[in-house]
């Protein structure tokens, strides 16, 4: 249980001082409860303090803001701007120029990688949604799920069908799915209603360590299996340097980099760009790789791609 530090017209700010602040029942209530009102949820913790990925994910938006206080100052824990409190919100320190001094200290963890898929997929009503983020989480874990919920620690043991029955009835529903192997994998699967069905975005991430690398190699076939079982609409791969644990410091450990794009049918890519076709004939995936996570080019053939198939 937490409680509510201070209270304005513009913030609810939340103190913490944990070694890992999860998306618990009460801060993912809170959340909501800020979304409504129209506040940022301010949350507030020591340097040393990480967030797991379901929130840090959530202070990326709009809603929450991840405040860290390091010695008589503060910063925003996910970019390092420096942050002062006005008397109603915590705001931008004017005439900072660089980061805040904590941002730049060297992480307590070895920095690995954290491997990101996010695919689209569009269900028929009455359908069955348990399936692409189970057989993916299980081409990438080498098992089937472990666990599920809306929040953390996800409660219920790995079912499909009390998976589809949390997603169905409501017009839009984050569900949280935990894999099971040696590395830590996590799948957030986002649905909404739309005409006809019911329309997921999902993102499975993996940590890998520094002596574990993922397995970029074998991105083509792995996405080729997933669309011989469920037919994507796309999926787009991310890599992000981080903690193999997927819990995030306030510190910078470096840029997230595109690795590659799959689209549906079959397409050409730009100059220097070839596509590759992965899955089956009947639902074909064009495969194009961007970068291998540390590519200084890979916005760049991401942009370029984009603008390609956009005017195809």
């Amino acid at each position: 249980m937490s409680i509510v530090d201070a209270l304005t017209d513009r913030a609810m700010v939340v103190l913490q001082d944990r070694p890992v602040v999860p998306l618990t029942p009460w801060l993912a209530a809170t959340v909501g409860e800020c979304a409504e009102s129209g506040r940022t949820l301010q949350l507030v913790t020591p340097l040393e303090t990480r967030l797991s990925l379901p929130l840090r994910t959530a202070a990326d938006g709009s809603t929450v803001q991840w405040v860290v206080r390091n010695g008589d100052g503060y910063y925003e824990g996910l970019s390092g701007r420096p942050l002062k409190w006005d008397g109603g919100t915590f705001v931008p320190v004017p005439e900072a120029r660089d980061y805040a001094p904590g941002f730049t200290t060297r992480p307590t963890a070895p920095i690995g990688a954290q491997l990101s898929l996010v695919y689209r997929l569009r269900h028929d009503s009455g359908a069955d949604l348990s399936g692409a983020v189970e057989r993916l989480l299980q081409l990438l874990t080498g098992k089937v799920p472990a666990s599920l919920g809306t929040d953390e620690p996800l409660g219920n043991r790995w079912r499909g069908d009390a998976f589809t029955l949390l997603a169905k009835g409501r017009s839009n529903v984050r569900l949280l799915v935990g894999g099971d192997g040696p590395r830590a994998a996590l799948a957030m699967c986002d649905f909404r209603s739309v005409e006809g069905g019911v329309a997921e975005v999902t993102t499975v991430t993996v940590g890998y360590s520094p002596e574990d690398p993922p397995p970029l190699q074998h991105l083509p076939s792995l996405v080729g299996a997933l669309a011989a079982d469920r037919p994507v609409a796309s999926m787009f791969v991310q890599h992000t340097p981080g903690r193999a644990d997927l819990t995030t410091e306030p510190r910078w450990t470096g840029q997230t980099s595109p690795v590659a794009l799959a689209v549906s049918g079959q397409m050409s890519g730009p100059s220097g760009i070839p596509g590759q076709q992965v899955g089956p004939q009947r639902a074909p995936l064009t495969f194009f790789p961007l970068g291998d996570g540390r590519s200084a080019d890979g916005w760049q053939r991401h942009s370029m791609l984009m603008q390609h198939l956009q005017s195809a």
